[in-house]
């Protein structure tokens, strides 16, 4: 080249290429992430196992909170980001392994979550009646892998149902059930669902906490839901309410608790009206056994004591509650993905600021976000923070080398998975399926109505793929 012959621009940086396994709000918000900053030239491919994205958003908040399931038109903008590609419809260890899935990209991030129940141990757990909340959640919010066959036949007998744990979910689940079918009709459930429910004989909801109102873990906005239920009285014994002063002390310092606590005692002196059904709330109290043979009939319940730390003892006074349906609502935990280290106690993967530790050593090129990584606590919101912790040691590791951007070209990924014979669906596929249940639920007067089969789902992807030929 001649000393004044331009040599043109100098090419382009190669891109970072993610991939962040779970499309879900902490997926979702690692691709925002990883889209906002300008350190870095990136591209990411947002996989999930189902063939729709936002996770808990979709499956997890109850179908008639619809300002909080609406924050999926928030994380939509994300996926329409020019640099984000979704990838649903694809398993990591059945699709495609993990070594596969890092030849493919440069880094990944896992926001896979924390879908599996905790149980309660206790005898009586494996009767048919007892449920986990993850099970009947996933069945009203249309989940494709909810098992229809078994909450349907233990909602058909629930009369009096106790639902244990004082969290946020606990009290989804004793407002879905204790609600009427008007107050349901507008929602996004599915129509097997919605039918399920207004032939259920709920009469009597009882949520159970083995801890005081100080220590429970629910929010001032959902307990005051439960209190504008049509035809539901709640109800709280004014016992319960008793704080001792390390409860008192919560209470002083945590605004929430003393939100919350003020609402219970305006609940206190309700009672209960004829020809209304009931939702009591039921403190310093732990279920020790499930009753029956067949099926369940009884909770046998002890009182507790809590102690100045906030932990709960058995008094060794029991009482036993009538219920046709126990559902355990007392946490969640992370499962185990082919190849990625889990610690089975806390149920999250072993990690640094998001690094994935092996053997207590960062592995370069794995990180983790969201409830997988810390565990499943704070609200949806919550997830943003923690994506944008692990994104910036990310990009800590691509500043000191440990990760080099250029490992993978655009289409690696998806032609990996078709050559695994992988269908997966992508942004436009998503849109089909979107499309179809805005279609199906205007044949209701509704919005939407989630479609609920996997054949369901795919089946308007590829009605919308031949429309186009």
């Amino acid at each position: 080249m001649s000393a004044d012959e331009d040599p043109g621009p100098p090419p382009p940086p190669p891109r970072l290429r993610v991939a962040v396994v779970g499309a879900g709000p902490a997926g979702i918000y690692t691709a925002e992430a990883l889209t906002r900053q300008q350190e870095v030239p990136v591209a990411v491919d947002l996989i999930d196992r189902l063939p729709t994205p936002f996770g808990l958003v979709r499956h997890g908040i109850a179908p008639d909170h619809p300002k909080m399931r609406a924050i999926r038109d928030t994380l939509h903008r994300a996926l329409d980001h020019p640099a984000v590609r979704f990838v649903g419809n694809v398993e990591i260890g059945r699709d495609l392994s993990c070594p596969e899935l890092h030849a493919a990209v440069d880094a990944v991030v896992y926001t896979y979550g924390a879908a599996l129940d905790r149980q309660l141990g206790i005898p009586g757990e494996e009767l048919p009646g007892s449920l986990a909340a993850t099970a009947l959640v996933a069945w009203y919010t249309g989940h494709p892998d909810a098992d229809r066959a078994r909450v349907e036949a233990a909602l058909a007998r629930a009369r009096s149902v106790v639902v244990v744990g004082v969290g946020n979910v606990a009290l989804d689940v004793a407002r879905v059930l204790a609600r009427t079918p008007a107050e349901l009709e507008s929602t996004d459930m599915p129509q097997h669902v919605l039918d399920a429910l207004a032939a259920a004989p709920v009469e009597h909801v009882t949520v159970l906490g083995r801890r005081g109102p100080a220590q429970a873990t629910f929010t001032t906005q959902e307990l005051r839901e439960l209190g504008e239920l049509a035809e539901a009285d709640v109800l709280v014994d004014p016992a319960d309410l008793e704080l001792d002063a390390a409860a008192e002390e919560r209470v002083a310092a945590d605004r929430v608790v003393s939100r919350n606590l003020a609402v219970l005692r305006d609940w206190a002196a309700h009672t209960a009206q004829p020809g209304r059904a009931t939702v009591t709330l039921r403190f310093f109290a732990r279920p020790v056994r499930l009753l029956g043979e067949d099926r369940v009939t009884g909770v046998e319940v002890e009182r507790t004591v809590v102690d100045a730390d906030g932990r709960a003892s058995g008094t060794g006074e029991t009482t036993v509650l009538p219920a046709d349906l126990v559902v355990r609502s007392v946490g969640y935990r992370g499962g185990e993905l082919p190849e990625l280290p889990l610690d089975p106690r806390r149920g999250t993967v072993p990690n640094d600021l998001g690094r994935v530790l092996r053997g207590g050593a960062p592995s370069p090129g794995e990180y983790v976000a969201g409830w997988i990584k810390r565990g499943p606590t704070g609200v949806v919101g919550t997830n943003k923070h923690d994506a944008r912790e692990t994104v910036a040691t990310l990009l800590a590791d691509v500043a000191a080398g440990v990760v080099r951007p250029g490992g993978g070209e655009d289409d690696d990924l998806v032609a990996a998975l078709r050559a695994n014979g992988a269908d997966p669906v992508l942004l436009e596929d998503w849109r089909a399926i979107d499309a179809a249940e805005v279609a199906l639920g205007a044949t209701h007067g509704r919005a939407r109505t989630t479609l609920h089969e996997w054949e369901s789902l795919l089946a308007a992807v590829k009605e919308a793929a031949a429309r186009t030929r």
